[in-house]
């Protein structure tokens, strides 16, 4: 039995290593797997920032893959958290009853949903910002160098 609860917390906190996809599908969930991709390219935009600086233009292709992932998993977790019991018996739990607790909406998952919009919403603003500012600065400085 799949639990909606542990579902949307693993998803907002393990989401980018595939850890929900892995609760709810397997092992052998090939998303799963790929989902640790973009969350290792965004890291190490990271460490390239602490080593090159902001100005380094890899950084600035890669650290947004970090944000959009966990902003993505942030999204499946409110959407898991607010699945009705029926859909989610229904998907991930089809020989249980409609409305066995496994799908049913606790306190615990309306945290998991609170959670989720408030971090998700933040990294996802963050990132576009980050993201934005570094490609206009780059198209400035380009425009310099064709103007002179």
């Amino acid at each position: 039995m799949k639990n909606k609860t542990l579902a949307a917390w693993l998803t907002f906190l393990g989401g980018p290593l595939g850890l929900h996809r892995f609760y709810l599908h397997g092992p052998s969930d090939l998303l799963g797997w790929l989902l640790p991709i973009p969350t290792a390219l965004g890291l190490y935009g990271i460490e390239r920032v602490q080593q090159f600086g902001q100005d380094d233009r890899w950084s600035w292709l890669l650290i947004p893959l970090l944000g959009f992932t966990v902003a993505g998993c942030a999204l499946r977790a409110i959407l898991y958290g607010l699945m009705t019991p029926a859909r989610w018996n229904g998907r991930f739990n089809p020989t249980a009853p409609v409305e066995a607790a496994p799908g049913q909406t606790q306190w615990l998952t309306v945290g998991a949903i609170v959670a989720s919009l408030m971090v998700g919403t933040a990294v996802l603003m963050a990132s576009l910002a980050f993201s934005f500012q570094h490609y206009f600065e780059y198209q400035i400085e380009e425009a310099r160098k064709i103007s002179q």
